[in-house]
């Protein structure tokens, strides 16, 4: 029978592979958001934002020297969970991610959906205007196939369905859908296999959350459960094999918010439901929706003790954008 053994969960933002005297200019495409959600909960454009934000706070928060520093502690983070990651010695990877309308568009958009296809393609990354006309440090240019488990991908989704969770189905990806990835898995996945997976491609199930679009957004309770019902869909499946999950995505974004991420790994340290529950719906939209990504690891883990690696606040402008980072695993 198989086993869960490890879980690991990331920030995935670009900002994480930014050359730190990129991230002011990250900071500047800020203000064309009008839909950035404040530390008061409250989600207005960048003018509005920058009028209720502490600026002499903020403005020890975006230092070169503060740039400088923390994209340090993210590159460790990140060497932290590639370490992590190749010594479990992994048979399979479920991933744990959020599709932006990449795959999953608004004519069909579960809250779930499980990948049970045979491969996926991978986009490499190219160099864009956001980047400054660089390439993003540590990304592969060239497109990729990598294997995925289609065994297991059917059996969550034949468990899932027997434990009450309607989830999605998806065999391929087709090259004519409309979104980012043409054809390819969404950049949630596409981080993992780009900045995680640099030791060899491990063979994964891609599991797509709908964590951004209402109306059919998982509550925190619902993804906390189905983490518990993928373990226990692992421990069913009657293959020996070393499995690990990981999240992609989070923590607080495209605003810093460090009250909410706190409020957010203490219910996860503690695997405490109840104070996941409690997190502010009207705060875990946008990027911050993707701590659900997170919310799925804990409830698959329950057995496992939760160890953060580190959380690096990444402030970028003086309105308080930005991302938070976090690195997590689960052993």
């Amino acid at each position: 029978m198989a086993e869960l053994v490890l879980g690991l969960a990331s920030s995935h933002s670009p900002q994480l592979s930014t050359p730190p005297d990129g991230w002011a200019q990250r900071g500047e495409r800020d203000k064309g958001n009008p839909e950035l959600i404040g530390t008061d909960g409250i989600t207005s454009n960048y003018e509005d934002l920058l009028a209720r934000t502490d600026v002499a706070r903020i403005a020890r928060e975006i230092t070169p020297e503060k740039f400088q520093r923390r994209h340090e502690q993210n590159q460790k983070g990140i060497a932290k969970l590639v370490q992590a990651l190749y010594r479990a010695r992994l048979d399979v990877l479920v991933m744990v991610g959020d599709d932006q309308q990449e795959y999953l568009l608004d004519d069909n958009m579960p809250a779930f959906c499980v990948y049970r296809g045979d491969e996926v393609k991978v986009a490499g990354q190219q160099a864009s205007p956001s980047t400054g006309n660089r390439l993003l440090i540590g990304y592969d240019t060239q497109d990729k196939i990598a294997p995925t488990n289609a065994g297991l991908g059917r059996h969550l989704i034949e468990y899932l369905i027997e434990d009450e969770f309607d989830v999605g189905s998806s065999s391929f990806l087709d090259p004519s859908r409309g979104g980012r990835a043409h054809g390819g898995i969404g950049h949630a996945f596409t981080y993992i296999y780009n900045r995680i997976m640099t030791q060899g491609i491990i063979t994964t199930v891609p599991v797509m959350l709908n964590t951004y679009y209402p109306p059919n957004q998982p509550t925190p309770k619902r993804c906390y459960n189905l983490g518990r019902s993928i373990k226990s869909a692992i421990e069913s499946w009657p293959q020996k094999a070393r499995v690990g999950i990981m999240a992609s995505g989070g923590l607080s974004h495209f605003v810093v918010d460090e009250e909410l991420d706190q409020m957010a790994l203490e219910g996860m340290r503690e695997k405490n439901l109840v104070k996941l529950s409690q997190l502010p719906r009207e705060k875990i939209n946008s990027g911050s929706s993707e701590i659900r990504n997170w919310i799925v690891v804990t409830g698959a883990t329950e057995h496992l003790k939760m160890n953060l690696l580190d959380y690096v606040p990444c402030y970028r402008s003086p309105a308080g954008t930005g991302c938070a980072m976090g690195f997590a695993k689960w052993s």
